[in-house]
């Protein structure tokens, strides 16, 4: 099974352009405006008319409210990821109310974070593992912090999951062979500054996990 890349945190067509050329099975687009890479509805609509049916269209949400999430739906998304404190009984809801795919992102640092993975069997259908930020951290992502991928080794994986956190070109492979991840999550580590994506960067990333 080969192993597949979403590029998240879009908001250019030059961009999103890069990330389709280079084979991303997925695109995220990040609705917070806290985020640097925040973009609005009407603006993820534009990107989105130029995604192929073929590729996920994902957006990334911290404790959206209903008419968020609708308005952002709207302009063509396949799935939701959560990245706050969302209870697996409001990703249950978001995903019956809005009829789209749900995932649940877990904060990591420690084995015992994992646990929480298992809450939401039945209310989301993917996990996405990422590192846990400091808790004076604006962002609960996308700061280009990775957590010891050893600690996925031998986990028994509740959902279809994801592995996000610190990855870039360089160290993509590692991270694969480490926690067997089949899909794997970039935003920071494709980017010349936070927010600004970098062409170049996304091309030797979705190069690297190619290579796989």
């Amino acid at each position: 099974m080969p192993v597949r890349a979403k590029i998240c945190g879009l908001s250019t067509p030059e961009t999103l352009g890069a990330a389709l050329d280079g084979g991303a099975s997925h695109v995220g687009f990040v609705f917070f405006p806290k985020s640097p890479r925040n973009v609005t509805p009407e603006q993820a609509a534009a990107l989105i008319a130029r995604v192929p049916s073929h590729v996920g269209k994902v957006g990334v949400f911290v404790d959206p409210d209903d008419a968020l999430l609708a308005r952002a739906i709207a302009a063509g998304l396949d799935a939701v990821q959560l990245h706050g404190p969302e209870s697996p009984e409001r990703a249950a809801a978001i995903r019956a109310r809005h009829k789209v795919g749900v995932w649940k992102a877990i904060p990591v640092k420690t084995r015992a974070d994992l646990a929480a993975a298992g809450r939401y069997k039945g209310a989301a259908e993917r996990i996405l593992y990422d590192a846990k930020t400091p808790a004076a951290a604006d962002l609960p992502g996308g700061l280009g912090l990775r957590f010891d991928w050893r600690l996925l080794e031998g986990f028994a994986h509740p959902l279809p999951w994801a592995l996000s956190g610190g990855l870039d070109a360089g160290n993509v492979a590692d991270a694969v062979a480490i926690t067997g991840a089949r899909l794997v999550d970039v935003s920071s580590g494709v980017e010349r500054a936070p927010g600004i994506k970098d062409m170049d960067k996304i091309a030797a990333f979705l190069q690297s996990v190619d290579r796989l």
